[in-house]
């Protein structure tokens, strides 16, 4: 049998209205880590809020330390921006709340 799903009713998981990869994992407030390594999740986000409407900008320049903030130029949601690191093999990301957001919003898009 084979079965045939379309993503037209996919649920996004969102953190302040941000998007967030499909089985990401809530470590703590805002903080995720990535199913995917550090060039699949920027593939992930590249699709989701692309270069030319979304800045970025490289935050960490170390040996071994990966480090990408995305603004959040829309103005929609309670956040931001996303600042997506890897270090120590581990991909995260730290959804930064609006001022005055504050919340822990987590909702279903």
């Amino acid at each position: 049998m084979l079965v045939v799903t379309l993503g037209l009713n996919a649920q996004a998981e969102t953190e302040l209205g941000a998007i967030l990869p499909e089985n990401a994992r809530k470590v703590a407030e805002h903080r995720y880590k990535s199913p995917n390594d550090f060039d699949g999740t920027i593939k992930f986000y590249k699709t989701k809020y692309p270069d030319a409407t979304n800045n970025r900008t490289k935050i960490v320049n170390q040996p071994g330390v990966h480090a990408v903030h995305i603004a959040n130029t829309s103005g929609k949601g309670g956040w931001e921006g996303l600042n997506i690191y890897e270090a120590n093999d581990e991909v995260r990301i730290y959804v930064v709340p609006a001022s005055g957001s504050g919340g822990s919003k987590k909702s279903k898009k």
